[in-house]
């Protein structure tokens, strides 16, 4: 780490303990992680121990990310499939993992080092010596490092030994390699448990392609893809993490959602906030690097030091200006926004600035006019040295310009100075109707660079001129990296604020993004009750790439209703309708709005996926195995408030055996208040609406066509969900009709399919008893419904009421009972 931009070395091939010796040897998969970890740029570094003996699945995690200085402390209780801290470490994208070397002792390591290791292949595995793993240094540190805003933590965390024993090994091993340590009370350090979030596993997050393509992983088709309009590092960061762990407190989501309403509602708000945020540099990694004090004094470290000041003053100059902005709104998150940005320590610290740094001082983009930004930063008259040595370097340009000039009188040649970071001053020449004498450059023009007219070159003289500039540079360097250091320990008593200005740009950001992605297209504000009812709902992610308008469908789960059975063909649209239901979930969940005409959704506090039939080679694991073991850890994690997505469980073995854990699964999600959406091909499963009033039987409507010509059937895909389960079309015996097979055969296979469809359907029937039980079942929970979640007024809730009799009443008498209910008044 060299002070510039925070790093991290090359992975090696060793493991080292933090005195440097030589831990074990270790051959890491150097393997690509993902286009998540190359677009966002891997730089989390987390420490992870697990308890041992009674304590084992007690699990302590540390992370930092290098380019943003806040320590996120966690620990919780994992179970034995250690599925919280697999999650975790998915979303974080780490870049290297420290365990305990007693976890990976003797090559056979414990199950959770085993589980981490093949779950991330590309990361780096580095093993530290146990004894860092302390958690009273832990403690030490964080009373020694953490700003005093946020020393509420301690509180938190210091009974939570296994976090603070990572917090101990994270920040020694990262002194050693950045050669620097954190200022004191300078860092923001927070406890985040696992209960404030939903958990989106790392499976889920893939099927879904949260984050990742899955077909091309350099692609923006993605939900974050779609959302993403983002004009900062650190609102694309934060946008990124509330998509794979969206929000479960329903204020929360409403406050982001009353912002956003505002944000489309106000022109001047929006366009005002989206030409502010813009400005803003990553002040995250600014922060990240004001806050490392260097254990070595280089010239390269001095230089990055002046250029972050540089960056600051031009961050705190915006600052006002968004105020200006945030002055007149009214949702209550803007506010508070407003409120922290009023805080007079933005203008202490930029005062402060000031009084060493020129006012014209600014960043600005190109070589050599950001290192002249660098020389010239400092006042003059704050020392007399660096005057001096500011004048050295003036006279040195000076002369460099008088000897390119010189140059073009002696040959006659247009020849100009140009700068490069890595040349320096030299000289640059386009010929244009200029003819070289004898076809070539003189003789003492050195180092000749030649793209397509333009030249570039270098003399002796002029290299020893850049050499005197280059020394005088060092010294400049060197004196202001002296007055910015004491201007430093001022501002690392401020820092605070600095965290609270990221926070609120990188919200005000994402808030932005999920406000444009509305006015790209037709969105609408989700409700949050005890109901998932989408009008008309459309797949944000195909409406993006599809060159029409994806069909709209209409979802509806509830408490009475939450378990949907959904039949239809291949290639019908079952598959993308499910992610469709669950990607408008997370949606509604992170506050943005949703592609519908109409939205309410419960709050979820997991969202399970089971989708996919491939093979995994890598874990010997077959289709079938691939299959149990997903549902095993849905069955083992789920809960009454969960949303689950299951697509196809049981192709990878027989019929018979398909069929039988299709409805044991089925049965045991319904035992508790789960909302499932279930996709199959198993007609057999649609008999569970005619044993279970919870159950719901849907499916993808085809059309049947016949050929005029050849009399030839076909089918058409409608793409729209209706009611009821789907109709034996035998669509598989239409596709083997057109191959080579015999006619002989296709016929027998037609006789048999009919016989089977015909004892199918006689399963189907239910007695009158157990379907009028299932229209009270209905008509109960409506009304529930109703008394929970109703708006309506009176004489609208009586209308609505006697529609809910009329309806009761007609299913009574499609059943042969009599069709009324006694009441005594309306």
């Amino acid at each position: 780490f060299n002070g510039t931009s925070s790093v991290h070395p090359t992975p090696s091939t060793f493991l080292f303990d933090l005195n440097s010796r030589p831990v074990c040897l270790f051959q890491p998969n150097l393997s690509v992680c993902s286009s998540a970890t190359t677009t966002f740029g891997a730089s989390v570094i987390v420490a992870v121990v697990e308890g041992r003996g009674l304590a084992r699945g007690e699990i302590g995690m540390a992370s930092l990310n290098l380019k943003c200085p806040e320590l996120v402390l966690s620990q919780f209780a994992d179970t034995g499939t250690y599925a919280k801290v697999i999650t975790k470490i998915h979303i974080l994208v780490p870049l290297e993992i420290l365990m305990p070397d007693t976890a990976s002792e003797k090559g056979k390591g414990t199950k959770l080092f085993r589980l981490l290791t093949e779950n991330f292949p590309g990361v780096t595995f580095t093993a530290v010596q146990r004894k860092y793993f302390n958690e009273r240094r832990g403690l030490e540190y964080i009373q020694q490092l953490c700003a005093p805003e946020f020393g509420t933590v301690l509180m938190e965390v210091q009974a939570k030994y296994y976090c603070l024993a990572t917090a101990a090994a994270l920040l020694k091993y990262l002194e050693y390699i950045q050669n620097s340590i954190y200022a004191a009370k300078s860092l923001k350090v927070s406890f985040k448990g696992s209960e404030q979030t939903a958990m989106i596993d790392s499976a889920s997050a893939s099927n879904l392609e949260l984050v990742i393509n899955n077909r091309d992983h350099r692609s923006e088709h993605t939900l974050l893809g779609v959302l993403n309009h983002t004009k900062t590092p650190g609102g694309a960061r934060r946008l990124r993490s509330n998509i794979l762990e969206p929000l479960v407190d329903v204020d929360t989501i409403n406050i982001r959602l009353d912002t956003i309403q505002e944000m489309l509602h106000d022109e001047e708000l929006f366009f005002g906030l989206q030409n502010a945020i813009g400005h803003f540099l990553d002040i995250d990694q600014l922060l990240s690097v004001l806050v490392q004090i260097p254990k070595q004094e280089t010239v390269q470290v001095a230089e990055a030091k002046i250029m972050h000041i540089i960056q600051l003053k031009h961050t705190l100059d915006l600052v006002p200006r968004l105020r200006m902005v945030l002055k007149n709104c009214s949702t209550a998150l803007l506010k508070a926004y407003n409120t922290s940005l009023e805080d007079n320590r933005f203008d202490m610290i930029l005062e402060q600035i000031k009084t060493v740094i020129n006012d014209d001082t600014t960043y600005v983009k190109g070589s050599l006019n950001m290192r002249t930004q660098k020389c010239y930063a400092v006042r003059p008259n704050i020392n007399e040295f660096l005057d001096i040595a500011r004048r050295a370097y003036t006279e040195i340009v000076d002369d460099i310009a008088g000897l390119v000039n010189q140059m073009g009188e002696k040959y006659g040649l247009p020849m100009r100075t140009s700068f490069s970071t890595a040349r320096g001053f030299f000289i640059q020449m386009r010929l244009d109707g200029v003819i070289l004498p004898e076809g070539k450059l003189p003789s003492e023009f050195i180092k000749v660079t030649k793209n397509k007219n333009n030249y570039g070159f270098t003399t002796a003289d002029l290299m020893k001129m850049n050499d005197r500039c280059n020394e005088a540079l060092r010294e400049i360097f060197h004196m202001s990296y002296v007055v910015i250091c004491q201007l430093l320990r001022t501002i690392h008593e401020h820092i605070h604020c600095l965290y609270k200005l990221s926070d609120a740009v990188s919200m005000l950001d994402m808030l932005l993004s999920l406000a444009n992605a509305c006015t790209i297209s037709d969105y609408v504000r989700p409700e949050f009750t005890d109901t998932l009812a989408i009008k008309q709902g459309r797949h944000p992610i195909l409406e993006r790439i599809a060159g029409q308008q994806p069909v709209p469908n209409n979802s509806y789960i509830s408490e009475g209703s939450n378990f949907v059975i959904i039949t239809g063909p291949n290639m019908s649209g079952k598959s993308t309708y499910l992610k469709q239901v669950a990607l408008c979930q997370i949606m509604a969940q992170i506050g943005s709005f949703v592609p519908a005409e109409y939205a309410s959704f419960r709050v979820a506090d997991q969202i399970f996926t089971r989708i996919g039939v491939d093979d995994d080679f890598e874990t010997n694991s077959s289709t079938f195995m691939l299959e149990m073991k997903e549902i095993s850890y849905i069955i083992h994690n789920v809960s009454d408030r969960s949303l689950i997505i299951i697509d196809e469980l049981g192709r990878g073995t027989s019929a018979e055996e398909g069929v039988g854990i299709c409805h044991s699964v089925c049965e045991f999600l319904l035992s508790l208040q789960v909302f499932t959406l279930f996709a199959t091909h198993f007609l057999e499963l649609c008999q569970l609406e005619s044993l279970y009033p919870n159950v719901e039987n849907q499916h993808m409507e085809v059309q049947h066509t016949r050929s005029g010509d050849t009399g030839a059937k076909g089918v058409v895909y409608t793409y729209v969900l209706n009611r009821g389960c789907a109709e034996e079309g035998h669509y598989g015996l239409r596709a083997a009709e057109m191959t080579a097979l015999p006619s002989t055969i296709i016929q027998e296979a037609k006789a048999i399919s009919s016989k089977v469809s015909q004892q199918l359907l006689a399963k189907h029937y239910s007695d009158p008893e157990t379907r009028r039980q299932r229209a009270v079942y209905h008509l109960a929970t409506r009304l529930i419904q109703t008394a929970r979640n109703s708006r309506l007024d009176p004489d609208s809730l009586r209308m609505y009421l006697k529609g809910l009799r009329k309806q009761y009443e007609a299913e009574l008498r499609t059943i042969g009972q009599p069709g009324s209910m006694d009441t005594e008044q309306d």
